[in-house]
């Protein structure tokens, strides 16, 4: 994006003529193809324009000192060195006998950086964004960037058509003042959510999928019919898990493309998926790694059939019964992990579960940031550890898919990490609220009272309560 000078600048064709006054001046002196190999030696060399860079500082980024043997290709190596050290608008090199003159302009010094017509993003936010730094030298290269990363920024805040255009106010005493001018546009909504390649699943049914939706009648009231680039991987996985819960162990997203409507309002995404075929569950068996434990005891609590279509959550339901028994048996760091053995002759999935001892690890804490509305009483209740429970991988991927499951948060990320000593854990869970109440339309007619219209509205979280 090119940047607008609020005084007329010469930047460009000076640089142009920089490096035209370059090769002019060295084929001027020797003809032909021996301009590079040959030597010139200057007892004197001037430097012109400089105010903030002494003369010893650019001689050095140049390279050529006085009384040196040169030639044709170490002239120009000194202009390209001068020229690309970020510290000058414009260089030039010429030869004049026995002396070389160096002219350069300096490069301003950024005095202020402030943006206008932004409202979206606060100035804090976006100062966060750029590299650009008040009291350096202004680089036109960053605030281009910059530019850049703005623009950005407003894309993934559903804002594709915002445009950023960084304006530069020439000051005295060799100063400037860079002003990024923005223009936030609208949001652009999704006209319509397709898909490529799905043969089981209409389109209809895999819309309902997705947490992102298609815009509507109350376009203006949902906010989730905004294009967000940031929500294309979370859908990615929604719809992942729904063909894995249904036995397409292999399905995957190809591709997912956002084309622009004319009018750039509006966006039509089409995700290109492969489904592949579905798979059913075939033997289930255990097997105990820990000495003296019977995998046999725990038989009767599995519940898969053979012949069932395959869901991970069924899985996870048996690891959840035999963790739970072994518990009461007084079997502490019991772990469970199934191991599965693919068949792709009779598309059948054989899964073993493997007993073993764990850790001794316990849960140190429960961290719970981001939650401005939702209370924390709210997010602690759909953990079944406590803090100084036992440490249980699987409880807590089961708890973060519980707090997701909600419907409260735009995100939910549940980690751990270590804590106070080697033998504890810190849960930390990071949620970003959303909003969660939504308005109901109605409509009745009656040859006594005509036409009714009845208007409803929805809290699902009321006071952060989860109620």
């Amino acid at each position: 994006m090119p940047i607008e000078w609020a005084q007329r600048s010469n930047v460009g064709r000076t640089l142009r003529g920089a490096s035209l006054c370059v090769m002019l001046s060295v084929a001027w002196l020797v003809p032909g193809s021996d301009v590079q190999a040959q030597q010139y030696q200057f007892n004197t060399v001037v430097i012109e324009g400089n105010e903030r860079i002494g003369d010893s500082a650019i001689l050095r980024r140049a390279g050529i000192g006085r009384g040196q043997a040169v030639s044709g290709g170490q002239l120009n190596d000194a202009y390209q060195n001068l020229q690309n050290s970020g510290l000058f608008e414009s260089v030039s090199i010429e030869p004049q006998g026995g002396t070389l003159v160096i002219s350069v302009v300096e490069l301003p010094t950024l005095n202020r950086v402030s943006f206008e017509g932004n409202r979206r993003i606060k100035d804090e936010m976006l100062a966060e964004l750029i590299g650009s730094t008040e009291r350096r030298v202004f680089n036109p290269g960053q605030a281009e960037q910059d530019a850049a990363a703005i623009a950005e920024a407003y894309s993934n805040e559903g804002r594709l058509s915002a445009r950023v255009q960084p304006r530069i106010i020439r000051r005295d005493q060799n100063r400037v003042d860079l002003v990024f001018e923005i223009f936030e546009g609208d949001n652009v909504e999704i006209e319509r959510l397709s898909f490529v390649g799905n043969r089981i699943y209409s389109d209809r049914r895999l819309r309902r999928v997705l947490g992102t939706k298609q815009a509507g009648l109350f376009r203006r009231l949902v906010k989730r019919d905004t294009y967000v680039e940031g929500r294309v991987e979370a859908d990615k996985q929604m719809l992942r898990d729904f063909y894995l819960s249904r036995g397409y162990v292999d399905m995957r997203t190809e591709a997912v493309n956002a084309e622009l409507t004319e009018e750039r309002d509006g966006v039509f995404v089409a995700y290109n998926i492969t489904e592949g075929q579905q798979f059913r569950f075939g033997t289930v068996s255990l097997e105990s790694e820990v000495p003296g434990l019977n995998a046999a005891v725990y038989r009767d609590l599995l519940k898969i059939r053979p012949g069932v279509i395959y869901s991970p959550t069924l899985i996870e339901n048996d690891i959840a019964r035999i963790e739970r028994q072994a518990i009461r048996d007084g079997v502490d760091f019991l772990r469970v992990e199934p191991v599965i053995d693919r068949n792709d002759r009779d598309l059948s999935l054989n899964v073993t579960y493997k007993l073993s001892r764990g850790e001794r690890i316990f849960v140190e804490r429960i961290d719970i940031e981001g939650n401005t509305t939702t209370l924390d009483r709210v997010i602690r209740r759909e953990f079944d550890s406590v803090e100084g429970d036992p440490f249980n991988p699987r409880e807590i991927r089961q708890s973060a898919e519980r707090i997701r499951a909600l419907q409260y948060f735009e995100t939910a990320e549940v980690n751990a990490r270590q804590g106070s000593s080697p033998e504890q854990v810190v849960i930390d869970v990071d949620v970003e609220e959303k909003p969660t109440g939504s308005l109901n339309f109605g409509g009745s007619f009656s040859n006594n009272d005509g036409f009714g219209v009845a208007v409803s509205f929805q809290e699902d979280n009321f006071l952060g309560r989860g109620q």
